[in-house]
């Protein structure tokens, strides 16, 4: 039998929150978006721990002409993922994959000015840092933001979405410090599919929830 869809990303949200209520009330976590689509679920996660809101800044790197199909990702702090299993297969050149960077990151710089502004990024030194977007198919995104985030050496990564590939969640429940995914329908089909409102997240709902999210650091340990 095939699983309930979500509403959309909030009551996703909002689900996962439950299974995330031990890390409520503490002084160390922080909530980390991967804009724009993973921010609504954030949002809901962040204000039912009770923990501090942010972006992390990741761009998908998709395939010229087949966009949705991710060749790689690239995230904050000069992080590149590339599957070169697939830039083989299609016989892509290194020009070719340079010129898709080079645009995503033109993208994520101005991405980086316009929810950040002044702000400078959050540091995750000896923090547990939930990443949360709202769900993984190929996890190339993800992942660039989990080679990003322990850059930082926090004390622990937490991967957070409401679904994912259950090849793909597998994998990465040996780099992340743990995972928590509500569903893992096989085959996935796309994220889109698991929700029943999967509308594009504007910046402007970004800039809200953003606002809304923000409280003040954590006092010094």
């Amino acid at each position: 039998m095939e699983p309930r869809r979500f509403r959309n990303r909030r009551e996703a949200g909002r689900l996962l929150a439950e299974h995330l209520r031990g890390y409520g009330g503490r002084d160390d976590v922080i909530v980390l978006a991967l804009p724009r689509g993973g921010v609504p679920v954030a949002y809901e996660i962040a204000d039912a721990l009770g923990a501090p809101l942010d972006v992390y800044l990741v761009r998908k790197l998709g395939v010229p002409g087949h966009e949705e199909l991710a060749l790689g990702a690239i995230a904050t702090g000069g992080i590149r993922v590339i599957n070169r299993q697939l830039v083989d297969a299609l016989e892509m050149t290194t020009d070719e994959v340079e010129a898709v960077a080079a645009r995503e990151l033109t993208e994520l710089q101005r991405r980086e000015r316009d929810y950040r502004g002044d702000r400078p990024p959050p540091d995750l030194t000896a923090r547990t840092v939930i990443l949360v977007d709202d769900g993984l198919a190929t996890g190339s995104s993800m992942w660039a933001a989990l080679l990003a985030a322990r850059q930082d050496d926090p004390a622990r990564i937490v991967v957070a979405v409401p679904v994912a590939d259950p090849h793909v969640r597998e994998s990465f429940r040996g780099e992340a410090d743990e995972v928590v995914c509500l569903m893992t329908p096989q085959p996935l089909g796309s994220v889109g599919r698991w929700y029943e409102d999967f509308s594009q997240t504007t910046d402007e709902e970004v800039h809200y929830l953003l606002a809304r999210g923000r409280r003040p650091p954590a006092p010094p340990a």
